[in-house]
């Protein structure tokens, strides 16, 4: 996916949603980016209007990325796992929101299990 200038408004829609979730928080991190929290966790961030990075099981992350939904983080070339998104149009937008979901999903599933064991 190749990064362009993204879609204007994009990272307040999103953000938007996302504190919708119970528990949510956002904040800047250390490098500029908005990032997303569900306590300590950090389940995405996004840099601007133009991308989101996240990270994802294997399985899961090999899944996103044959269906095109996920590429490399730049970071990490190469390592499934982490993953970047571009923010191109408006299904763009949605999808980082579907994407953004999975990662705040997985983590609460996590949780309920840690809490029940």
């Amino acid at each position: 996916m190749t990064i362009t200038q993204g879609v204007p408004g994009a990272s307040e829609t999103i953000t938007a949603e996302v504190l919708s979730w119970p528990g949510m928080t956002a904040t800047t991190g250390s490098r500029g980016e908005w990032s997303f929290r569900l306590g300590r966790r950090e389940i995405g961030h996004l840099h601007g209007d133009r991308v989101m990075h996240g990270a994802y099981g294997k399985t899961q992350w090999r899944e996103l990325h044959a269906a095109g939904r996920i590429d490399f983080h730049p970071v990490f070339p190469g390592r499934e796992g982490p993953a970047q998104r571009a923010i191109d149009t408006g299904d763009d937008v949605r999808d980082v929101i579907a994407l953004l979901r999975l990662s705040y999903d997985g983590h609460q599933a996590r949780a309920a299990e840690r809490a029940a064991a």
